[in-house]
């Protein structure tokens, strides 16, 4: 035999329960039973979100770290580009054959390099953008990050007499 309880709800949810109960095959003891399997299973649910909700805050950091570095590059590329139009003297036209050509013979030793440093698994920019900014991630690990974000646990009564 199933335990009997006798629990005081309010009206609005009684006559939500006897209205239901009226389908076929509930009853108000079902109804009531799977509510209650409802919020037991939600609140097991809560304690397993705390994981999803570090994860996302990882992500969250890394996606912020991302921003940060595309934004460097962009404002390192667009002062390289000022820069090189400041500085760079109009060819004159006669000159123009020669000036692509030798264009174009850098570019291919500019992607040669680029090849071999990349193989070699060096990140010059990653470097220079590591030197460059720092964030809390410089100072703290990961598991430091997150303990910031967790209550701080209870003292042992003993540490409390002593105050």
């Amino acid at each position: 035999m199933k335990p009997r309880i006798h629990p005081y709800i309010s009206e609005t949810n009684f006559a939500r329960v006897r209205a239901l109960a009226t389908r076929p095959g509930e009853t108000e003891s079902l109804i009531v039973d799977k509510a209650l399997d409802d919020y037991f299973s939600k609140a097991s649910d809560l304690r397993n979100d705390g994981a999803l909700v570090r994860r996302l805050d990882r992500l969250s950091r890394q996606f912020d770290r991302l921003e940060r570095n595309d934004l460097l590059l962009n404002e390192m590329q667009a002062l390289f580009v000022r820069y090189f139009f400041m500085v760079t003297p109009p060819i004159p036209e006669s000159q123009l054959d020669a000036a692509r050509a030798e264009g174009e013979e850098r570019f291919d030793l500019f992607v040669e390099h680029l090849g071999r440093e990349l193989r070699a698994g060096r990140r010059l920019v990653q470097r220079a953008l590591d030197e460059m900014v720092t964030d809390k991630t410089d100072f703290f690990s990961d598991d430091e990050l997150d303990r910031l974000h967790q209550p701080v646990p209870e003292r042992a009564k003993k540490d409390n007499q002593h105050a």
